[in-house]
């Protein structure tokens, strides 16, 4: 994987295979963003239909030997799947392409790994990377060797080099869960502290891209880093805002944002930074009000939430860049509901870059902040036939 300061991106095939799911991105347009943001550069795009994935080469030999083909014209230097391949499809079709072959698993761990800044980032990229590399013992993970050492670490002379592999892969993971739960530990003190200061929380949950860091940056001041581009933020940010119209301070949290198919081992490493939406009296849900599949994203968030067991925590909609929303698509009002999963959730319409909206969400929250912290009544559910406008 090419480092994104390099002067020169490495030419990249994107390739998708519609398996006839729901959510098949027939443009590869994430895609290319995720390839982007790695520092990559698409040079060609194939895209196919299947039943089912081959079991050898996932496209099949025909399509694999059509990008094969593809790569020499294009001069492309690597081949990207838009789906996870099992580690016999992935050396299957890097023999047949003589290219190096990787999946979007790979591909947003790779971006992870670029972008985390703080120790528990680091620590928990690097056990998803681990455990990713656990299956596919390619000997992709040389830098491994110089972290060898201590009593116990070689084998015997019968030991394969794939044993030995998969034991010093064994040991880092298990070294890197010890240090990853001392952090842990650290963060739960912290969050205790929390507690005990009656603090209100609120945490700033969504789509990668939709805004996030920019809008945290308009209610706290701070200088959280924001731009667009997908996981621009990784680790948790916490501030202190003070909403006068309340006369009290609330904690607010910018936490890492969720992506279609967010691979399994990354939600189980980042269970630490996730805590902080599950811990959360109020989720603030940013939306790209202008991206055309919002309710797509919407839908992927909510899958993951439940996922870490915090979807029943009061959510409040929070549409940004409404200033990017085509005029004859402009919302009919600033303040509505909308219909998640069969009950309408309060929901705003905001632009966090020009301001738009601002004072109305810190409004809101005052209102939130002086009602119960457990069951807000600004945030009650409404029935179905008190439905409000969509955008």
């Amino acid at each position: 994987m090419t480092n994104p300061l390099d002067s020169k991106a490495a030419p990249t095939i994107l390739v998708g295979v519609d398996l006839g799911g729901p959510n098949f991105d027939s443009e590869l347009e994430e895609l290319g963003l995720l390839a982007q943001t790695a520092g990559l550069q698409p040079v060609a795009r194939v895209v196919c239909k299947r039943r089912a994935p081959d079991a050898a080469l996932f496209v099949g030999s025909g399509k694999a030997e059509e990008i094969r083909q593809l790569a020499l014209q294009t001069g492309a230097t690597e081949i990207l799947f838009d789906q996870a391949l099992s580690p016999g499809q992935q050396r299957n079709l890097e023999r047949h392409m003589q290219l190096p072959v990787n999946d979007r698993t790979f591909l947003i761990l790779e971006i992870f790994a670029q972008r985390a800044r703080s120790h528990e980032g680091k620590l928990q990229v690097e056990l998803a990377r681990l455990q990713y590399l656990s299956t596919r013992l390619v000997r992709r993970w040389s830098h491994l060797e110089r972290q060898r050492g201590g009593i116990g670490t070689r084998g015997g002379p019968g030991e394969t080099q794939i044993e030995l592999d998969r034991r010093m892969i064994s040991e880092n993971i298990k070294r890197t869960k010890e240090r990853l739960t001392k952090v842990k530990k650290q963060r739960q003190t912290q969050r205790r502290q929390r507690e005990r200061r009656d603090a209100f929380n609120i945490s700033l949950i969504g789509y990668t891209n939709a805004g996030k860091s920019t809008l945290f940056n308009a209610l706290v001041k701070a200088r959280a880093y924001a731009a667009d581009q997908l996981f621009a933020t990784l680790d948790t940010t916490t501030r202190q805002l003070y909403l006068g119209a309340a006369n009290r301070s609330v904690s607010l949290s910018d936490t890492v944002g969720f992506i279609r198919d967010l691979p399994h081992g990354l939600v189980d490493a980042f269970q630490a930074t996730l805590q902080e939406a599950i811990d959360a009296d109020l989720l603030l849900h940013v939306v790209d009000a202008a991206n055309p599949e919002f309710p797509e994203q919407i839908a992927q968030v909510q899958a993951v939430l439940k996922e870490i067991g915090a979807d029943d925590i009061p959510q409040l909609l929070v549409f940004n860049k409404v200033d990017a929303i085509a005029p004859d698509a402009q919302p009919l009002r600033m303040e509505d509901t909308y219909d998640i999963e069969g009950l309408q959730t309060p929901r705003l319409f905001v632009s966090a870059r020009s301001l738009l909206g601002i004072p109305l969400l810190r409004q809101k929250l005052a209102d939130i902040a002086k009602s119960d912290a457990g069951a807000p009544d600004e945030l009650s559910p409404i029935h179905p036939e008190s439905s409000g406008d969509d955008v």
